[in-house]
Formats: structure tokens, sequence, C-alpha cells
């Protein structure tokens, strides 16, 4: 018995194009068109696999002139610095702009401080309410995963940013490679300090931010390995809020230490260096994260030595495309490995963006 043909993927597909508009996406005839649809003989794979892609793109466009006429909204949770939640939102703001003639529209809810159940219940009223989509920078802690995985149940795509919770049931997680930050800035010290003796000292916002634990094992691992002789005084809790951190550094820091460096992770640096200067060091390498305007200002007047930073605009751009890409306004999501570049700022190389 002759075996029977299987139909081409072209012939199962179903679509709604009009073969002149295909062979216009395709740049193929009408007739050639028509055949491969049809599944005719005399078709190179070529043109099947041009009349495929044709078919992706005419569905891709489709779903975007749809989207135009409808609004969009997704909610922006963050715990951080007011600095910080300065530049997240901007860097929102001109992230939508980019997606522009679809209607999107951020509901923002910052604090300085967000303790964990106030969190869970910010994320439980979104679910009640309905979004688009979350853009979340939280701690990692169960209680905040399962407000995520219940945020997932309902449909709502979370999104985490900065620094991530990778065990929950979140959507992706948009921002830079912590580890690699940390392991940069561990090389980078190791550098600096020429092989001055004394000790480093490591400031955390918060341990329950894993994008910080990440960049501390990173830069405990990098560090040690080129300078096992230097100690490393590692001081959290301070909430990258300059009094805090002054405060943490206080009581963790025990008379006749040599502080030769700092690897500032959460901010707080007015603090951290007026701390310092008060228990009469000037350390020979400081090293920061983020352009907040703190850091900007510290960087002019090279009281940091450099920072650490990624483009904050692109990570909520990145962001919102996984949310368009989950509600299907856009074809593809990004890649699961696009993470941010690390790019190393000193005082003379700070953008123009940042610069009065």
């Amino acid at each position: 018995m002759r075996e029977r043909k299987k139909p081409s993927k072209i012939h199962q597909m179903t679509h709604r194009f009009p073969a002149k508009e295909i062979a216009l996406q395709s740049g193929l005839s009408t007739a050639t068109v028509d055949r491969v649809l049809n599944a005719r003989a005399g078709v190179s794979p070529q043109a099947k696999r041009r009349v495929e892609t044709a078919l992706r793109e005419l569905e891709a466009q489709e779903q975007q002139l749809s989207a135009r006429g409808r609004r969009l909204v997704i909610d922006v949770v963050a715990e951080a610095p007011s600095r910080f939640l300065r530049e997240i939102r901007s860097s929102t703001e001109r992230a939508l702009s980019t997606f522009r003639p679809l209607s999107i529209r951020a509901r923002f809810t910052f604090h300085e401080t967000l303790s964990v159940p106030d969190c869970v219940a910010e994320l439980v009223r979104i679910a009640k309410r309905g979004s688009d989509g979350v853009c979340l920078k939280a701690r990692d802690v169960p209680e905040i995963r399962n407000a995520i995985s219940d945020l997932t149940m309902r449909g709502i795509p979370v999104v985490t940013i900065f620094t991530d919770c990778p065990s929950s049931q979140r959507t992706a997680y948009a921002g830079l490679d912590n580890y690699k930050a940390g392991q940069t800035a561990g090389y980078l010290m190791s550098g600096l300090l020429n092989g001055a003796d004394g000790t480093v000292l490591a400031t955390q916002s918060d341990r329950g931010f894993q994008g910080e634990e990440d960049r501390l094992d990173g830069f405990r691992q990098q560090f040690s390995r080129s300078r096992p002789d230097v100690p490393i005084l590692e001081v959290g809790s301070g909430a990258g809020l300059n009094r805090r951190t002054a405060e943490a550094i206080e009581k963790a820091y025990e008379k006749g230490t040599r502080i030769i460096g700092v690897y500032s992770m959460g901010g707080g640096n007015h603090g951290v260096i007026k701390t310092l200067t008060q228990f009469r060091q000037k350390p020979i390498a400081i090293i920061g994260h983020d352009l907040d305007e703190d850091n900007v200002d510290l960087l002019r007047s090279e009281a940091l030595t450099l920072v650490l930073y990624h483009d904050l605009e692109q990570d909520m751009r990145t962001a919102i495309q996984h949310i368009l890409a989950h509600r299907r306004v856009l074809p593809n999501a990004p890649p699961d490995n696009s993470l941010s570049d690390i790019q190393i700022i000193t005082p003379l190389t700070i953008p123009d963006r940042y610069c009065p």
C-alpha cells in the first residue's frame, strides 16, 4: 500500500490573510504562495520557510494593531531609598514611551521600607483589583514568593526587577547578573588596594534581597581568591538609608581596625563616608552601585572611586516586554539570558544624562 504523504506544516496552519497580503510580506508571487498554502507539488523548501515567516510576521503585526486601542495597566512595586525610587520612576516612564502607540499606564507603589506583611498585602490588593502585570523589587522570602504564586495563578504576570526571587513562580527577571557584579567589584578592589593591609568593609541594605546576597557571594569569592589575607567586615540592615547605614557601621566597627576598602552594595554612601571619617578612616577605594543622585555627587567629588552601573531604563523595557509578550501584545518575550551589561563608571565617565 502506498504511504500517504503527510500534509505540510503550512497546510495545517490556519490563517486569515489574503494570498496577496502574504505574497507582499514574503516577497513571493501570489501563485507561489497559493501553491505553498495548498501543499501542491513543485514548491521549494525556501519558499515554504518564507511563507511561514510571513505568516508569523503578519500575525504579530495584527496583534500590535489590535492592541493600539487597548489600555494596559502595569503595577511597579518597589522597596528602596527614595533617591533610587526616583530613578526607577523616571526610567519606567522613559521605557514606556518607547512602546507608543501602545497605551500603557504605570501605577507606582513605592516605599523606602516595606515590611514583608505590608508587601504581601499590597500584592493581594493588586490581585483583587486586577492588573496587566507587576514589576516587583522585593525581598526573597516565602511569604512574598507565595504572593507571587497567587498572582501568577490569577493570570497576572510578575517580573522581578533588579533583585530576583528565583524559586518563585515569577514570569521572568529583568536586571543585571548580581553575582557577576560582585565578582567584578572583587576583582577591581583587589587591584585598587595594590597590596595594602587592612580590612575591607562590605555593606548591604537588607539581607533579604537576593540581589545583594548574590553580590556579596560573588565579591567574597573573587576578592578572597586574590587577597585571602584581607578580612571582610560585613554590615547589613542599613536599608540603603544614610542614617541607618551609619548606625549599622558604628555598631560593627571595632577600634583599631584599618578600613582600606569599601564595597557598598545597597547605598547609603553619604552615611558610609561620614562614619568612616569620624573614625579617621580613609579607604583607598570605595566601590558603589547605581547612579542615583547621591552617588553621582560623590563620584563628582571623587569621594567614590567608581560605581557599577546598569541601565535601569533598559531593565524596565525588558520587564515590560515580558509582560506584553505574556499578554500576547508582542509575539515574543526577551531571551531568558537577556541580563543588563555591567558598566564601570568613574568620575571621568559619568554619562551626559547625569551631568548638569
